[in-house]
């Protein structure tokens, strides 16, 4: 990992391409994983310590046990009342003494209701203790944006850790389970809501800051897993995330208007968007993901499609995709501004699935098209593509718009494969939502329309010579809406697929 990013630091020095930030955010990234290794070398002796303090607090450690409150763990009665007054307590604790209140979860299972974490306060969840989400409509406050298990609001140095598991029983909310796309339930004939994703998410964080999430598991959301909003500061690690592969909407991680977020090692597997920044009332700076394990019906990771400001200092490093609808996608709608972004050492995976779910199998997949009559394009800038290696049932998708053309792009060291393994049918380009949705068009190696400034170095494209792939295009472009390509040490060559 460290080796890499010296790496990368060291093209960036030279290219002079890319706003200081980045530099500033991957030297910084170079100093904690160097401390943090340095730390872990010491003695075995103290990482156990460390690590048992979870379950094992030590003396000066303030926390609250949930069962000396009251609570059953039995998963049967509900336990809301116990824990939130176990918050409350630890709260009025953090006050006092000024330092951080652990609520501990024994082992157990601890059906809820809403429960509201404040500031200073943190979830300390035991290995074999689950957290259940309820699953009725009088679980979850009055206001729909205010539908979490777990909810945060405006609060300070919180967190969730220990090793547990939070389940939102998600497959309750699933009304007909079905291959294409599973029929959820929808709570909007009670007039709480409308639309078919009236469903609760599982963990919210919402105008806070210092925010960790640390060691847990997530299990199948009802809706989007873990959302932070309008918050700064956030720390998501070795946290795992399980949704029905079938359920729609069940995101892994959102991060919405919200800065300064670091995501490391940390296994998502669900329906749709795994890792998905959205700035729908702010922008979103200085997120950086760094080794992580994804599988999805849908984006990997996905930039939209909620795209109303800007999306700036990004760096997703040491990723691995396997078996998703689409690799890297930046989904611009609606007027937003994507600049200086590195995608690095990232090895994907993408494979056709029913096209009732967004994405075409494209390992890459960059566009600006407007939502609709109403909306602006939105702008897409200084992009690195470093280090990829992909596996595919289809190409690289890149498409600016006439007001939205895209900018300075560059893929260097890649080795590409392009191959069939499944059933589903080809021949089809997705610009949705909005745009042209689904269009007929032959596949290609990389398809592109309305760029300016577009460098591919050292890329070797393979293509299987199986007659029935229909494909063998390279390079899909009309050269009045694409200028100023350079294809330095560019390979494009059959072989045969075993």
């Amino acid at each position: 990992m460290t080796k890499n990013l010296h790496f990368l630091i060291s093209i960036f020095q030279s290219n002079h391409l890319f706003h200081s930030q980045i530099m500033f955010q991957l030297q910084l990234l170079l100093s904690i994983l160097t401390l943090s290794f340095a730390a872990q070398s010491k003695s075995s002796t103290s990482q156990f310590s460390i690590l048992q303090s979870n379950h094992h607090p030590k003396p000066n450690l303030l926390s609250i046990s949930v069962t000396k409150i009251g609570a059953a763990g039995d998963g049967v009665k509900y336990d809301t009342i116990p824990i939130q007054e176990a918050i409350d307590a630890c709260s009025t604790i953090v006050s006092k003494h000024s330092r951080p209140c652990h609520v501990i979860f024994p082992p157990g299972k601890y059906l809820t209701a809403t429960i509201f974490v404040k500031s200073g306060v943190v979830l300390d969840i035991h290995q074999k203790a689950t957290i259940l989400g309820g699953s009725k409509l009088e679980d979850y406050p009055k206001e729909q944006s205010r539908w979490y298990v777990i909810l945060a609001e405006d609060a300070v140095d919180v967190g969730i850790i220990g090793g547990g598991e939070i389940n939102g029983q998600g497959l309750k909310f699933v009304e007909r389970f079905d291959d294409k796309k599973n029929v959820m339930v929808s709570w909007n004939h009670t007039g709480a809501c409308l639309g078919d994703e009236c469903r609760p998410r599982l963990v919210g964080f919402i105008g806070c800051r210092n925010i960790k999430v640390s060691g847990v598991r997530l299990i199948e959301p009802a809706y989007w897993c873990l959302h932070v909003v309008r918050s700064d500061k956030t720390s998501i690690c070795d946290v795992t995330i399980y949704g029905n592969f079938n359920s729609p909407n069940n995101d892994g991680i959102d991060i919405e208007d919200s800065n300064n977020t670091i995501i490391t090692r940390c296994n998502i597997n669900t329906g749709d968007d795994a890792i998905c920044p959205k700035s729908s009332n702010g922008p979103v700076y200085n997120l950086t993901a760094t080794d992580c394990w994804i599988r999805t019906k849908s984006s990997a990771i996905k930039l939209g499609s909620a795209s109303f400001y800007t999306f700036k200092n990004f760096l997703f490093d040491n990723i691995t995709i396997v078996e998703s609808h689409r690799g890297l996608a930046l989904q611009i709608r609606d007027g937003g501004n994507v600049s200086d972004m590195i995608f690095s050492n990232i090895n994907i995976s993408t494979r056709y699935y029913y096209p009732s779910w967004w994405g075409r199998a494209e390992p890459i997949y960059v566009t600006t098209c407007p939502r609709d009559a109403s909306s602006k394009a939105g702008s897409i800038s200084n992009l690195l593509f470093v280090n990829i290696t992909a596996t595919s049932e289809n190409g690289i998708f890149l498409s600016g718009s006439r007001g939205g053309v895209l900018n300075n792009l560059k893929f260097l060291n890649m080795n590409l494969t392009y191959k069939r393994w499944t059933k589903f049918s080809d021949g089809l380009v997705d610009y949705r939502p909005g745009c042209q949705e689904l269009v007929k068009h032959q596949p290609a190696g990389f398809m592109m329309e309305h760029i300016d400034g577009l460098v591919v170095e050292d890329v070797v494209m393979k293509w299987s010579s199986d007659e029935s792939m229909r494909w063998n295009n390279p390079l899909d472009f009309r050269p009045s809406t694409v200028n100023n390509i350079s294809l330095l040490n560019f390979y494009s060559r059959s072989y045969q697929q075993q």
